[in-house]
């Protein structure tokens, strides 16, 4: 399994996206096995937020995770941005922390810009985590000027990662934001990395060079798609499946080395764009 620096931690390239789970009560035993096959395979990056099922997703993290060791995880979730304030942050924080069983977070996300003035959401992030309520915080649907203007202000080199929309059918931030991160060393954590919602994710899934590369390795698409994310090595990517057999694939895919050769069919396939792109937020 790959590795990548985040936080100043070495954690796994391939993490567990948890949006949408712990909606249907019927479905809880499935996604709690598929949360368990994925640290048993290797990963030990949980990506939620208190937005999930208003709070279901950290309360079903609660129990997926009874049985591990909670210091080996690096658990992230996010605020909502009406909650990114000076008198509701902390507030909003030790609720996570409650429905989640645990009492610090890795990693706190800014989930996407709202009305509170950047630097006073920064200010009190920074503040928790002086506090020790969390380990380090970064930014979540932020385009390569939100992170400039994050990082003019005091206390805003302290980011610790950008969270984005990626995949081999969406690359829009590789025009510019990928570069600019990599330059300041600030992780990209990528979700929906399979896609899902798109007309171009189908396009990749059914892709040609695609499957003929999964053919090559015996591998699935998803993969495939899963390597090309992280290739770069700076790149955490977060897939959400409810199926343990999936869940266990896709972190397996983090031990699938694409060769140059690999890289440059899929950039045939769906190159770099070379015009400036709205930042694809889902």
């Amino acid at each position: 399994m790959k590795k990548i620096k985040l936080a100043g931690r070495k954690v796994s390239a391939i993490g567990i996206g948890t949006w949408h789970m712990g909606d249907n009560p019927a479905e809880e035993q499935s996604e709690i096995a598929a949360i368990r096959a994925g640290i048993d395979a290797g990963a030990d990056v949980i990506d939620t937020a208190e937005m999930y099922g208003n709070g279901k997703s950290e309360s079903l993290l609660k129990k997926a995770l009874l049985t591990y060791d909670r210091d080996k995880l690096f658990l992230i979730s996010k605020v909502l941005p009406n909650n990114a304030s000076v008198e509701r942050m902390e507030h909003s924080l030790d609720a996570s922390l409650d429905r989640l069983g645990t009492a610090y977070l890795d990693l706190y996300l800014y989930h996407w810009r709202g009305k509170f003035p950047l630097s006073e959401t920064v200010n009190e992030l920074q503040r928790l985590v002086e506090k020790g309520k969390i380990r380090s915080w970064g930014v979540s649907n932020f385009d390569t000027s939100d992170m400039k203007e994050l990082w003019s202000l005091p206390n805003g080199n302290m980011v610790a990662a950008n969270e984005d929309l990626y995949n081999l059918g969406n690359r829009g931030i590789d025009y510019d934001l990928v570069k600019w991160q990599q330059a300041h060393e600030i992780p990209l954590i990528a979700y929906s990395p399979l896609g899902g919602y798109r007309t171009s994710d189908s396009q990749m899934i059914k892709d040609t060079k695609v499957r003929k590369i999964a053919e090559k390795y015996q591998v699935s698409v998803q993969q495939v798609l899963l390597a090309w994310t992280i290739r770069n090595k700076t790149t955490i990517a977060i897939p959400q499946t409810s199926n343990p057999a999936h869940m266990k694939a896709n972190i397996e895919a983090g031990n699938l080395e694409l060769t140059e050769e690999d890289l440059q069919l899929l950039e045939q396939a769906f190159p770099e764009p070379k015009v400036k792109e709205p930042l694809a937020i889902r």
